[in-house]
């Protein structure tokens, strides 16, 4: 029998190495382009492929961890990122520079969407907000890892600093190896049988309003700074800062919601929260200057604290045996709607103007309320909402 607190700090560390691993990304690419005189089109060619990892991490986890269990899958995928890291600090090839972003992309992936099933799974009841937890140990890995390899810098080589954040990755391996986990859902075998009773109405409409809900997170933290510099002229320095701003406020509304959700209902707290991205949105359309915009920018980072903790709790209910996999089909279309919406955000800006930035998110949110609306009439019937 596994301990319910074990499993939790287990899926916690997970979130935090999935943090820390894709903010520190930056400054690798920094010490690659400096190390191996690539162009900026070799670069970008490295980033690149880290999506597509993603990509293929979010849609293998589902099935492998309610075939094999999460202990395996999560073991295996920390070890894939710990290689990436040393083969990046050590190597000379670009081909092997492009594998090890490749298996970020697929561990972070694994890891970010079996952490957040393993939650659901141990959670009889509150998923939403112990989902909510586990998204703040995300925004702590991703502010502090940055801040740390910025200091660590003045004194050590960017070879060493890389080594030793891919040794650090053994610390949750060797928890996971240590602690029980819950047993495999369908250790004798996938049940193949009861997938396309999944893959409903219902599971694409919840996936839909994630789809929306990682569009706007995307784009917010994509294209904040260039509608900071060039659509209202702030400095860049200060245009960076609203970055912080953006996700100091969601990693503190997590930490909120983590309590709330337990006493509120979570579509009640849903609703809110977008309504208050359609203000935070309006505030950054008419803002002129610096201040303005970065309430604004505060107002989008706390209405997206709950969007995907409270879809991706309401589909562990409704899917508890086939969690991950649940789970797995959802994140895709979300990361779908993360680069769908990137793209049309660039083509807007190149036609009519970067101004028009904020729009895109007004809109996304109307779509996403009307899909979410759509969704909760149905799963009024399946289960408490």
């Amino acid at each position: 029998m596994y301990n319910r607190n074990l499993v939790f700090t287990a899926a916690c560390i997970g979130m935090l190495l999935f943090g820390m691993v894709f903010l520190s990304l930056g400054t690798v690419l920094t010490f690659i382009k400096e190390s191996y005189n690539l162009s900026e089109l070799s670069a970008g060619t490295l980033t690149a492929i880290l999506p597509f990892g993603i990509l293929a991490g979010s849609l293998i986890f589902g099935p492998s961890v309610d075939r094999y269990g999460y202990k395996l899958i999560l073991i295996i995928s920390s070890i894939l990122i710990l290689i990436a890291f040393e083969i990046i600090a050590f190597t000379n090839s670009y081909t092997a520079l492009q594998i090890a972003f490749f298996f970020i992309g697929f561990g972070g992936g694994v890891i970010n969407g079996a952490t957040n099933a393993l939650v659901s799974d141990i959670s009889s009841e509150g998923k939403g907000a112990n989902l909510s937890f586990l998204g703040v140990f995300f925004g702590i890995g991703a502010m502090g890892m940055p801040a740390v390899i910025g200091l660590l810098s003045d004194v050590f080589p960017y070879s060493t600093i890389i080594s030793v954040i891919g040794y650090f990755i053994l610390i949750p391996v060797l928890y996971f190896l240590i602690i029980k986990f819950p047993v495999p859902k369908h250790s004798q075998g996938f049940p193949i049988k009861e997938v396309p009773k999944l893959f409903n109405v219902l599971l694409f409409l919840l996936a839909m309003v994630l789809f929306f809900e990682s569009a706007i997170e995307g784009i917010t933290n994509n294209w904040t700074t260039s509608f900071l510099e060039q659509g209202i002229s702030i400095n860049p320095q200060k245009a960076l800062l609203a970055l912080t701003i953006l996700n100091a406020a969601l990693l503190l509304a997590r930490l909120v919601l983590g309590f709330l959700l337990k006493k509120i209902r979570p579509y009640i707290v849903l609703y809110s929260c977008l309504f208050l991205i359609l203000i935070g949105a309006v505030v950054l359309f008419i803002s002129s200057e610096i201040t303005t915009a970065y309430i604004g920018i505060a107002l989008l980072g706390i209405g997206f604290a709950p969007g995907f903790p409270v879809v991706l709790g309401y589909i562990g209910e409704l899917y508890p045996d086939l969690t991950g996999t649940a789970f797995s089909f959802a994140i895709t279309i979300a990361l779908i709607g993360n680069t769908a919406i990137n793209w049309l955000v660039g083509t807007i800006s190149q036609e009519y103007g970067i101004i028009n930035f904020p729009l895109v998110i007004i809109g996304c949110v109307i779509l996403m309320m009307l899909v979410l609306s759509t969704g909760l009439k149905r799963i009024s019937k399946q289960i408490k909402i």
